[in-house]
């Protein structure tokens, strides 16, 4: 074999070496840990009324600098995305019988939130170039049971959120921004996480800034606010001594989040901008570089958006090749190596992005969580062509734009490209 076989063939990977580690954790993490391990308060929680409701001095002062950050009147810690959408929901009083417009192409809890308030989630589709829900698509959806729908900032790019506010006025629905990709994303100088009613982000280890795990949910509504708090710290517990009379789905749970997790994400957020503004030099440098590649379409950025690039999202034009975007990306992936610290997840160069939510399990038998009546929830069957479309033939994602790589990384990724490219008709042979 030669220098220049593709390596899917047998030939020698253009590169061996791995991608450097995204790591965002420096100093002042370190001496934030440690701080908070020498005060011996890890956690200062308390299931009661009590001042200590709302947690310890580091969750407190990571609440306020997200809360100044972002401009939000609130900002609540809990322990991951996940906890953050479901107690958002229950703060909004979403219940058995509700319906909530979800998107189909995100991570599950994004869609299957709902059931855990005994609500149905029902899919409705999304736009073919810019991946968040199309409100086209969601008026359609929407009945006398539609209370409420999960908006995703899917990859970074922040939702239409005009059109979205317009339908949720008429129909008087509540919306809840998933915006756990999209930290410092904003649409018309409005950050994500406020351009619904309620919005939540991740501090899982991969996301922009992290603090191992955890979530923050923002909101200007003081109502939501409240309700979430109680919420996340065992609502059914307090109520009573905090004069709550409106007792829906005052249930709570433990979403705490511990004083490490709080003093790591305070001192994450100070470094938000500056790893936004890499993503943003790695995307221009990518998309220079790719300029006039046949086979990738460039992803769009909404009108008036600032875009927060999780990943990359290219489109495949299948008419510039005879090849499949499968076959092709393939060989690609084989030319590159693994990122350290993720070995194991592969190389982070995919077709497609998630398998379409509703094709899991609980979505195709149809059965809510929890088995509430006779056990079945009425979601409906989707029809998302544009996700189907997405997942099977045309969306390309990647990771090489995170703020570890530099220009000589990407220009390897440039040249995996190309050879795969300039040797396209061998994968057809």
């Amino acid at each position: 074999m030669t220098a220049t076989e593709l390596a899917i063939l047998g030939g020698r990977k253009l590169r061996q070496s791995p991608f450097p580690a995204s790591v965002t954790i420096g100093q002042a993490e370190k001496d934030a840990v440690m701080a908070t391990m020498d005060s011996g308060v890890l956690s200062n929680y308390l299931g009661a009324w009590h001042k200590n409701f709302m947690g310890g001095p580091r969750v407190r002062a990571c609440e306020a600098a997200w809360a100044a950050h972002f401009g939000a009147d609130h900002a609540l810690a809990v322990n991951s995305n996940s906890s953050g959408l479901i107690a958002a929901l229950g703060a909004i009083g979403i219940g058995p019988g509700d319906e909530v417009i979800v998107s189909p192409y995100s991570m599950s809890v994004s869609a299957s939130a709902p059931l855990f308030w005994g609500a149905t989630p029902v899919f409705a589709d999304i736009e073919p170039n810019m991946f968040c829900l199309d409100p086209e698509k969601v008026a359609l959806k929407i009945t006398d049971k539609t209370r409420a729908i999960i908006v995703v900032d899917l990859f970074g790019q922040p939702f239409d959120a005009q059109a979205f506010r317009a339908l949720a006025d008429r129909h008087d629905l509540k919306i809840i921004e998933d915006c756990a990709q999209a930290p410092g994303a904003s649409l018309n100088g409005i950050p994500a996480g406020l351009l619904g009613d309620v919005g939540i982000f991740s501090l899982n280890y991969h996301k922009h800034i992290h603090a191992g795990e955890g979530g923050i949910i923002v909101t200007n509504d003081d109502e939501i606010a409240e309700r979430v708090a109680l919420i996340r710290n065992h609502a059914e517990a307090v109520v009573e001594a905090k004069g709550v009379t409106d007792l829906t789905n005052m249930l709570g749970f433990n979403f705490r989040m511990t004083e490490i997790e709080a003093a790591i994400a305070e001192q994450q957020l100070a470094r938000l901008n500056h790893l936004l503004e890499q993503r943003w030099r790695n995307v221009a440098l990518f998309e220079s570089k790719m300029a006039g590649f046949p086979a990738l379409k460039m992803p769009k950025v909404r009108p008036g958006a600032k875009h927060a690039y999780y990943v990359h999202a290219c489109l495949w034009n299948a008419e510039a090749t005879n090849i499949s975007r499968d076959v092709f990306i393939d060989a690609v992936k084989a030319e590159l190596p693994v990122f350290e610290l993720r070995e194991e997840e592969g190389v982070k160069l995919s077709y497609g992005y998630v398998r379409p939510l509703y094709r899991l399990p609980i979505f195709q038998a149809r059965y809510n969580h929890g088995r509430a009546g006779n056990g079945k929830a009425a979601i409906e069957t989707p029809h998302c062509p544009v996700v189907e479309d997405l997942h099977h033939r045309d969306l390309v994602t990647h990771e090489f734009i995170v703020p570890s790589m530099c220009e000589s990384d990407i220009d390897d990724v440039v040249s995996a490209f190309e050879k795969v490219w300039h040797q396209r008709d061998r994968l057809n042979s």
